[in-house]
């Protein structure tokens, strides 16, 4: 066997196979000993494990006898037994690493012993998948396997009560998708009591698919939102005028960069347009943003490859999967402008509440490990973001696909007769055909081909992928042609129909070399599972975007020479070779802007998780007394540091001390100029906490404990939330512009540290100065309620619903100048907060 590994696999994968093969052996030796074991014997392992582990021992020293009983347990209920890879692939799970497993090599399977090894320590093990068919398919059938070795399995989709989702959680094992992870784990961070907090802490994971979830969607934000309301007037008109434009004359595109910029004349015609005297000046900034969002919609972003309109609504297209995502919106006025563009009702803009980045929401777990057919291209990132080796595995029966050269055509007329004349002739023959596409117009065009020339096809676009799962499956039948944009149906297994190995088993047609060749070779991979016959290969033409973007004209140029034909292919490894050096710099262009995002996003990370932990603590706590007094502490250190900041004490601002303290903390008189002249600063901030605690204690005698409890959770989770809210948006406001310090010969990144730093730290010096100012002023009413800031929406491909936010409740009507302050202090508002 080893001889056949060595052939297959790269010679840096040797030593690590070699150490994984002895592991699998001395799981197989132990499978004598398993099958004289009764049912009843072999469920009773697990108990027998977990003893073992509360007594010291480590889920490293029982794996291989916990997957010597899974494997055991499998053949007796799922009729499956793991073959020696897939033993070896289960370990390098358990180690935290990534099994690279090609398509029909039963990963699914793989995966239920290290998910039933760790699920022993009882801290639960999530099992993530890129949809909800699978997380229900696995957890239905491999849930026979857990339940039957006594463990309990949840299943967490979008839709569930709270309860249910709880329960889901409190399973053994939880099976779910990488969105419903991440949105609970931004819902439970914004619930109002601890009870409503569906998850446990994040233990271990393992990621199904994983280069498509911590890659292809890395850069995706989840996102929970409210809408903000903005005029849609500007948009209409922006659209309105991007209409007149003239390419070249009135702006230019760097397809390249995918940037429009208006000439000289196009910013001529949009000063006469809008009647202003300069599209430049500060005043018109908001005019530019939608001016620059139309020219976008207008020129680069293109119906039915970046977006489909269906029911009246702006679908995005997933580029990577070619599915349709749902409920998500492009951001920052895009989506609207393309509202505008298609003559659509332009929906609200939102307001972030909570984001999370699924680079950030992975590698929050203790211990993290992935499967997938195609890793290895992305191994520097994967060990660099997430410190996850890649580990690919020998296939249980050698490869017999025949990978076939590329073949190269002039034009894409040329390219796609000759796709349909392979089609043809291919069907006529019987074999099945997977036709893949990079987007949904060129699946649609295909398909009109096909139907001129009366050949019976599937086509699973973003479109039509409610049936994705049904299509794929049969997509390895006799006859049948399946064109699929590019990994849709990921997940599924094709098997071959009867007769079709005699006939070459599936052939992969690939429409267009994608950016990544990891996405090319998961294409490739439908075909030629457990050693099965098959075949692919990519037609390209000199028009493709990828030939265009990366320098075709030479090519172009000499096949003009050559007096070729549209429909002439040539087959040559030259351009073979720089369509691949084209897609290694395109990977490489796209991990560093996946890294520089990641290096953006830890600043919000490590704020984010300050946050939430002082939000579980305040929920979680009994008594918020001494949280809410090192609050105010810190108010007062603050006030009077600002105040006595000068060298010469007769230079301190006393006054004005005096009259912030009466205002934040005491009514009008309580401390007085008088009563501070002549202290030092560390006096004086003795003194004031002295009086701030008396006040303190006096606010809990008129009360019921219990009642000042709940005021003091009502006020610190209010302040923490609405500041919270305010910052996120900043920070965003802050990303988007960071960039222009570039020309100011500064770092963008540094200068969005520091400025994140000190904009987190004014917000944590706001929330206390609330928080002080409320628990000291405030009236404690009967009617205590916690309340939430913002209703928020989860902005998830699986709902529908579009985000609304519930503005938070403020007294609109005028305050004059000599009425009471409404924040409580005694003083006219002219003299406090009017001032």
């Amino acid at each position: 066997m080893l001889g056949i590994i060595k052939k297959i696999l790269p010679s840096g994968n040797d030593r690590q196979i070699n150490r994984l093969q002895k592991v699998a052996d001395r799981i197989e030796a132990l499978a004598p000993e398993m099958e004289k074991l009764s049912d009843d014997q072999l469920r009773a392992k697990t108990n027998e494990f977990k003893e073992r582990l509360t007594k010291g021992e480590t889920v490293d020293q029982l794996l291989e006898e916990a997957y010597a009983v899974v494997r055991e347990a499998a053949a007796r209920v799922l009729n499956m037994r793991p073959y020696p890879v897939q033993l070896m692939g289960a370990a390098v799970l358990h180690e935290g690493n990534i099994a690279e497993m090609k398509t029909g090599e039963g990963k699914t399977l793989v995966a239920t012993m290290p998910v039933y090894l760790n699920a022993l320590e009882g801290k639960g093990v999530h099992v993530v998948t890129v949809n909800e068919y699978l997380a229900s398919r696995d957890a239905e059938i491999m849930g026979e396997l857990y339940q039957f070795l006594g463990l309990t399995v949840g299943l967490n989709v979008s839709g569930l009560s709270k309860e249910e989702k709880k329960e889901a959680y409190a399973a053994d094992i939880t099976y779910g998708t990488n969105n419903e992870f991440g949105f609970d784990y931004l819902r439970d961070n914004m619930v109002l009591y601890k009870e409503e907090m569906v998850q446990r802490p994040l233990h271990y994971a393992i990621i199904d698919e994983v280069d498509s979830i911590l890659i292809d969607e890395a850069r995706t934000p989840l996102i929970i939102s409210g809408s903000a309301r903005k005029l849609t007037e500007l948009y209409i008109k922006a659209n309105q005028f991007a209409r007149l434009l003239t390419a070249e004359t009135d702006y230019t595109y760097d397809e390249k960069t995918k940037n429009v910029q208006l000439t000289e004349e196009g910013i001529t015609k949009a000063e006469k347009f809008f009647a202003i005297e300069n599209l430049y000046d500060y005043n018109n900034v908001q005019l530019n943003h939608h001016i620059n969002q139309a020219l976008k919609a207008h020129i680069v972003m293109k119906a039915d490859m970046d977006y489909v309109v269906q029911d009246g609504e702006v679908m995005i297209v997933d580029s990577f999967t070619g599915r349709l995502m749902k409920g998500r919106r492009y951001s920052d006025g895009l989506h609207q402008a393309i509202e505008a563009k298609e003559g659509l009702e332009i929906q609200r803009e939102s307001m972030t509440l909570a984001t999370i980045t699924f680079q950030n929401l992975f590698r929050m777990y203790n211990k993290l490990a992935g499967m997938t057919g195609t890793a290895k291209t992305e191994e520097e990132e994967f060990r660099n973001i997430y410190n996850m080796n890649v580990i690919a595995m020998p296939t249980n029966k050698p490869v017999a696909r025949d990978d076939m050269p590329d073949l190269i055509y002039k034009t894409m007329e040329g390219k796609f007769k000759a796709v349909v004349k392979e089609i043809e002739e291919r069907h006529k023959h019987g074999q099945p055909v997977l036709v893949g596409t990079v987007a949904v117009e060129t699946s649609e065009l295909i398909s009109t081909l096909l139907k001129k020339r009366r050949i019976p096809h599937n086509v699973l676009n973003a479109k039509n992928h409610e049936r994705e799962a049904e299509i794929i499956e049969n997509a390895g039948q006799q006859n049948s042609v399946t064109i699929a944009t590019n990994m849709a149906g990921r997940g599924t297994d094709i098997k071959l129909g009867e007769g079709v190995r005699e006939r070459g088993g599936l052939f992969i047609l690939g429409t267009e070399r994608h950016e990544s060749r990891r996405i090319d070779n998961q294409l490739r991979g439908r075909s030629g599972r457990q050693g099965d016959p098959g075949a692919s290969r990519f037609y390209i033409s000199m028009e493709d975007e990828l030939m265009r973007r990366f320098g075709s004209e030479n090519m172009m140029n000499m096949m003009e020479r050559l007096g070729m034909e549209d429909d002439q292919p040539i087959e040559s490894k030259l351009v073979s070779k720089a369509v691949e050096s084209a897609q290694k710099r395109v990977e490489g262009n796209n991990f560093d802007a996946r890294k520089q995002l990641l290096q953006y996003d830890d600043v919000m990370r490590e704020q984010r998780e300050i946050i939430y932990k002082q939000r579980a603590e305040v929920l979680g706590a009994e008594n918020l007394r001494d949280i809410i007094e090192a609050m105010m502490k810190s108010t007062i250190e603050r006030a009077v540091a600002s105040h006595t900041a000068e060298e010469i004490p007769e230079e301190w601002d006393v006054k004005a001390l005096a009259d912030y303290l009466n205002a934040t903390f005491f009514t009008e008189g309580e401390i007085t100029e008088k009563s501070l002249r002549g202290k030092e600063p560390e006096e004086m901030i003795e003194e004031i906490i002295e009086k701030v605690n008396e006040k303190y204690d006096r606010k809990e005698e008129d009360f019921e404990p219990e009642r000042m409890r709940e005021f003091e959770k009502v006020i610190t989770l209010r302040a923490v939330d609405s500041k919270w809210m305010d910052h996120i948006d900043a920070m965003d406001q802050l990303r988007q512009g960071i960039h222009l310090r570039a020309y100011g010969q500064n770092d963008p990144l540094r200068e969005y540290q520091f400025e994140g730093f000190q904009m987190f730290e004014a917000m944590i010096a706001s929330i206390e100065e609330e928080v002080s100012m409320y628990v000291m002023k405030a009236e404690i009413r009967s009617n205590l309620e916690r309340q939430k800031v913002a209703e928020g929406t989860a902005v998830n491909p699986k709902e529908d619903a579009q985000p609304k936010k519930k503005q938070p409740t403020r007294k609109t009507e005028t305050i004059g100048r000599n009425e009471p302050c409404p924040c409580g202090s005694g003083k006219k508002y002219k003299q406090c907060h009017g001032k």
